[in-house]
Formats: structure tokens, C-alpha cells, sequence
């Protein structure tokens, strides 16, 4: 099993930036490529990006250029740097782990692990 946590959420005006981090815990060898999701109110789940283990990157149309995702395998770490901020980017921001089946011989099973997020407010 795999425990995500992120941080970093708040309150910021239009124009501002945040940095999200999400902490990732438990059987991190199956970890392979990591992501941020949100949820405006009333809104479907989206993806904002995403990176694979080799650091290859992934971004929301409405986010690129303003938004870096990162990683620290050695760390375990998960981040995301928002810059420029909108009221529309107000949103519940979630963690996402994904897991091969195997990694080497380690038994991973496959699965999809997510966060429990941190709220972004974005004040025009």
C-alpha cells in the first residue's frame, strides 16, 4: 500500500502563486508515474499534470506555463508550483500515484493510489 499526503493549500489573490507538496509513504518502490487532479465546486475531477518516473511531464492546456510539475524519487516527494494564479483554479488539488504490476520482483498489483487533497481558494 501506498499513503499520500499533500500540502500547501490556501488562500491567495489572483496573481499569486502556491506551492502544493504531496509526501508519499509505505510501498514507494511501486510508484511509477505521479500526478495532480482537482475538483472546482460542482465539477468533475480533472487532471492539472502529471510526470512519469523518468520525469517526463504532462499538462492541463489551462495551466501550461504556469503551473511545474516535479518529483523526488529519492524523497518521495510530489510537487506542484502554481504561478499566475485564477479564480479559476480555485479546486480541491489531489495527489495520484500510480503502480505497475511488478517492479522487479516486488508484487505491486497494479493499482491507483490517491491523496486525500488540499483546498486552493483563489480570491479575484
Amino acid at each position: 500500500q501506498v499513503q499520500l499526503v499533500e500540502s500547501g493549500g490556501g488562500l491567495v489573490q489572483a496573481g499569486g502563486s502556491l506551492r502544493l507538496s504531496c509526501a508519499a509513504s509505505g510501498d514507494t518502490i511501486c510508484i511509477s508515474a505521479m500526478g495532480w487532479y482537482r475538483q472546482a465546486p460542482g465539477k468533475g475531477r480533472e487532471l492539472v499534470a502529471t510526470i512519469t518516473s523518468g520525469s517526463g511531464t504532462k499538462y492541463a492546456t489551462s495551466v501550461k506555463g504556469r503551473f511545474t510539475i516535479s518529483r523526488d524519487n529519492a524523497e518521495n516527494t510530489l510537487s506542484l508550483q502554481m504561478n499566475s494564479l485564477k479564480a479559476e483554479d480555485t479546486a480541491v488539488y489531489y495527489c495520484n500515484a500510480d503502480s505497475p504490476y511488478w517492479s522487479g520482483s516486488h508484487y505491486c498489483g497494479g493499482k491507483d493510489y490517491w491523496g486525500k487533497g488540499t483546498l486552493v481558494t483563489v480570491s479575484s
